[in-house]
């Protein structure tokens, strides 16, 4: 039977389950064959991270080269967002090493400011199961910086002397805005006024910065823009921020499980100055240099020259012709199953909020606070329960997704006329059938709107997923933000608007075989 036919001949509340996510699926099946899936090995898998900014990706790509060099299988889960996404994977066992700060672990991890000493951080981690390193050579320490000629004309060199410039305009990063090393410990240590700040991304505050719309950033002393933006540091004439000395954290059990890849882990330590790192960060950001060759370079001629040197792909055209049908397979993955799961939960509660007016109340009210929750706090909560990747980003899409369902099928639902109530009533129709057989298909339309609204909000919103190595359409979005690339900002922006009209189609097909025709809308 041909499957459109087939389609007609089920229930109208089975027709909807079975065939919402046939464009989706089908989506899936024709990307499949050119995504790239991870080759199997009977070898553990040592997985790296690094957070969303230049240089932690860089030192990702370090860590992967010495793992992959020691003879392991390796897996570098990039740009993961911020220091809770990487610390809380580690403990759980998600990842197994990352580049941190030790003023990072001092004031964001372990909320001891008066911690200093390797000693005494390895004391305070290892009850965690974590190890570290000795310095890698470098101190990445926060700073605020400014335009030189607008620092010169107001007279500032120092942050003690922001205090009376009431006027100026400060955009920090979010994580510099929260963190009690970051701002708030800042304008207390220097006693500063409360100033107007916004919060930005830390790649798009230089972009401000240079515009004019913003007068005073953080900055990370190793930043390369410092010099191409011609900023000056302001100087920390208090010493407020402590030392950010860059180590290898890994989880404890990483010595027995491969202590190869440990040993060539330690024989980074002391090989990165300052002005190297900023060198590597301006190669990346700068130059538009791939991160793998940035590293393996580094590695082959300061660290070990039997290190390989990555290896061209064929160029950036097929580089990212490749990625892309990777992001693909992965952003229709999360959409397709979790806005299945949003529909076969969502229909049945958007039934029982019509059936039962005083849980319905209590249901719609459930949703709707799920809707409010913000995704990156949402996402942080799961990461404990579901580790890292698809699992945290499905349910929290599957989450997102239920308030325009649930809504759509009480309101269809309740909004049918009671003549329809008396009419089956009188005929006789058990409670069951009359929902099935009547109710059901006179709501379909209201209940495809909220699925059709659902998919749509449901394709831009996976784009989080990146966040926590999840991949999708995300991916080259934080890549592009983090290198100021448009290129690569559109190739995850408009493939992704575009899978959004593919599906608004797709379910305007599917109308034809789950609305009765008297009830469409043409």
């Amino acid at each position: 039977m041909h499957f459109a036919a087939q389609i007609r001949t089920m229930d109208p509340s089975r027709k909807i389950m079975t065939t919402v996510s046939l464009i989706l699926l089908s989506i899936g099946a024709i990307v499949r064959c050119h995504a790239q899936p991870a080759q199997s090995s009977d070898a553990p898998t040592i997985r790296i991270g690094s957070k969303s900014f230049t240089e932690s990706v860089i030192l990702g790509e370090m860590l992967t080269r010495l793992a992959i060099h020691a003879g392991a299988r390796v897996e570098h889960k990039a740009e993961l967002g911020g220091t809770q996404f990487l610390w809380q994977s580690m403990v759980i066992g998600e990842l197994d090493a990352y580049v941190e700060y030790t003023g990072t672990l001092s004031a964001e991890i372990l909320k001891d400011a008066k911690i200093r000493q390797m000693s005494d951080f390895r004391a305070k981690i290892q009850p965690m199961g974590i190890r570290m390193t000795e310095s890698l050579g470098f101190n990445n320490t926060y700073a605020l910086g400014m335009k030189k000629p607008r620092a010169l004309k107001l007279g500032i060199t120092k942050i003690s002397q922001l205090k009376n410039q009431t006027d100026l305009k400060f955009g920090f990063s979010d994580e510099f805005i929260e963190r009690p090393d970051g701002w708030h410990g800042l304008t207390r240590a220097y006693a500063l006024p409360e100033f107007e700040v916004t919060g930005l991304d830390h790649s798009l505050a230089y972009r401000g910065l240079e515009s004019g719309a913003i007068d005073v950033i953080d900055l990370y002393s190793t930043d390369p823009e410092i010099i191409s933006f011609d900023l000056l540091v302001l100087e920390d004439d208090r010493a407020f921020f402590p030392l950010y000395n860059a180590v290898i954290v890994y989880r404890q059990d990483l010595e027995s499980r491969a202590p190869k890849v440990v040993e060539q882990f330690r024989r980074l330590e002391g090989k990165i100055t300052s002005a190297a790192m900023a060198e590597l960060n301006a190669r990346s950001r700068i130059d538009k240099e791939p991160e793998p060759a940035i590293a393996s370079e580094f590695l082959h001629a300061n660290v070990d020259t039997q290190i390989e040197l990555a290896q061209d792909d064929g160029g950036v055209f097929q580089r990212r012709l490749k990625k892309f049908w990777v992001n693909t397979y992965e952003h229709v993955t999360l959409v397709a199953v979790s806005l299945t799961m949003a529909i076969l939960a969502s229909i049945p509660l958007g039934i029982l909020a019509y059936k039962f007016p005083k849980a319905g109340a209590w249901i719609l009210g459930v949703v709707g606070v799920i809707q409010t929750i913000p995704s990156m706090a949402l996402l942080v909560f799961m990461i404990p329960v579901l580790g890292l990747e698809a699992k945290p980003a499905i349910v929290a899409l599957f989450l997102y997704s239920l308030l325009p369902i649930v809504r759509g099928t009480f309101t269809g639902l309740q909004g049918l006329s009671p003549a329809i109530h008396e009419s089956a009533l009188a005929l006789g129709i058990p409670d069951g059938a009359r929902l099935r057989l009547i109710e059901l298909p006179l709501a379909s339309q209201s209940i495809l709107a909220g699925i059709k609204t659902s998919a749509v909000i449901n394709v831009g919103t996976a784009t989080i997923g990146a966040l926590i190595g999840a991949g999708g359409y995300g991916q080259p979005i934080l890549t592009g933000i983090r290198l100021a690339d448009i290129s690569l900002i559109l190739q995850g922006a408009i493939p992704a608007a575009a899978l959004a009209l593919i599906v608004q189609a797709g379910f305007g097909w599917l109308e034809r075989f789950l609305v009765p025709r008297g009830l469409r809308a043409n």
